[in-house]
């Protein structure tokens, strides 16, 4: 048996690790986008600058690309031991 056999299944335990603490930190941040956007008062768009505005669609954006970031690392770590 080569080391692709043999590693496979501590990088499987290791992928799984790393996908279950990147979800657990997505609760840690859901709290402190929902103060920035307190903060910022993001939700009257009527009373906030462009600047704000965009400053408020990027903190929108924080969940999605760590759930995407997530899945990258975890799905690569398993491509790159099956495929290298």
């Amino acid at each position: 048996m080569n080391n692709k056999g043999q590693t496979f299944g501590i990088t499987l335990l290791s992928v799984i690790f790393v996908f279950i603490i990147g979800f657990v930190c997505v609760n840690f941040l859901l709290t402190e986008v929902s103060t920035f956007r307190v903060n910022l008062n993001c939700a009257s768009p009527a009373t906030i600058s462009d600047g704000t505005k965009l400053l408020c669609l990027m903190v929108d954006t924080t969940i999605p690309y760590w759930i995407y970031l997530v899945f990258a690392i975890t799905v690569g770590a398993v491509a790159a031991r099956i495929y290298l």
